[in-house]
Formats: structure tokens, C-alpha cells, sequence
């Protein structure tokens, strides 16, 4: 089954990549067989493989009733290029290490971070606060819970606020973050 993917004569060669491997069987019947008008012949297009040929991991098989004559009709036309790509998506989803080894971690940095947080969640605050330096995920949940919209832009640390501190909250409904 790799050779109707990976042989040029296979009928599902149009899907061969050399950076992504699978195996299948193309399908096409003709239905309503009654018919004597050509625009009226109806076409079920399938496709059935696995992935990655060599150790299969995964299988998946696509249908499609009536494709558009206008795109085609054929397995490897229709139904082939949807397996193609809801296998790469699968594929590059999908973890390639079994087992995440573990780490030793020194908790003393996150234990300080969690405590500059937590400091600075509970006071009261009637105005903003300097959110600079603090951790983006950090001022956000600060914000929020002080019922403030907020707009991020990057990732990181805050290294500007659109509201300067010391501001009065109730004058506030949405503070800007940009975060280094």
C-alpha cells in the first residue's frame, strides 16, 4: 500500500511528500447507475491509509458522496489530499518523546515570583499599580481581578502600560501591556 503513495505509478502519487510518510488504497465508484444523462452520474470518492508507513501509528479513511465534478471525482483527487493533510496535522501534534524526563528544578525563583505576586494581590488598590517588571501572565490576573480589561501585546515582562501609575481605578476600563 506505500507503493499506491510513493511509486509513480500509484494512483494516489499526487500526495507523496519525501518528508512525510503514508500508505493507502484510493477509491471511486460510480452510483445511480440509471442514469443516462452524464450530469446526472453520481461518484463516491474514498480514501483509506495509515501513517507513518513504516510503524503505523495512526489509520483514518475519508468518504466523500458527491464530490464536485468540478474539482474531480477520483480518490486520489478528492479524498486523498483531505487524508494528506488531517495526517500531517495529526502528526505534527502529536508528541514525539513517550516519556518527559524529569528535571531537577530550583523552586527558589518561582517560590520569590509566586510571592511578589501574591503580595501585590492582596493589597487594596484604588489606584494603578507599576505593573513594570512584573511577569505578563502575573499583571493580567492582577488586573482583571481589580475589574479592568486589558489588551496584551508581546510576551514576557511588562515593559510599558498605557495608564500611568498611580491613576484612579475608577477612572480606568482598559489598560494596554507591552510586554518584552
Amino acid at each position: 500500500m506505500k507503493d499506491v503513495v510513493e511509486k509513480d505509478y500509484g494512483t494516489g502519487h499526487a500526495m507523496y511528500s519525501k518528508n512525510f510518510s503514508m500508505a493507502g488504497k484510493t477509491g471511486t465508484c460510480q452510483k445511480n447507475y440509471v442514469a443516462k444523462d452524464p450530469d446526472k452520474l453520481a461518484y463516491i470518492s474514498s480514501f483509506a491509509g495509515y501513517f507513518p508507513a513504516d510503524n503505523p501509528k495512526y489509520s483514518c479513511i475519508v468518504i466523500i458522496h458527491e464530490p464536485d465534478k468540478s474539482v474531480g471525482y477520483y480518490g486520489a483527487d478528492v479524498s486523498g489530499p483531505v487524508f494528506k493533510s488531517m495526517a500531517q496535522k495529526s502528526h505534527a501534534i502529536s508528541p514525539l518523546v513517550d516519556e518527559v524526563e524529569e528535571k531537577d528544578f530550583d523552586e527558589t525563583l518561582l517560590l520569590e515570583s509566586y510571592e511578589k505576586y501574591y503580595a501585590h494581590a492582596q493589597k487594596k488598590y484604588n489606584t494603578v499599580p507599576n505593573l513594570k517588571g512584573m511577569s505578563g501572565m502575573d499583571a493580567v490576573s492582577l488586573l482583571e481581578n481589580l475589574g479592568i480589561q486589558v489588551e496584551v501585546h508581546g510576551n514576557g515582562k511588562v515593559k510599558n502600560q498605557s495608564i500611568e501609575q498611580g491613576t484612579d481605578i475608577k477612572q480606568v476600563k482598559k489598560i494596554v501591556l507591552e510586554l518584552s
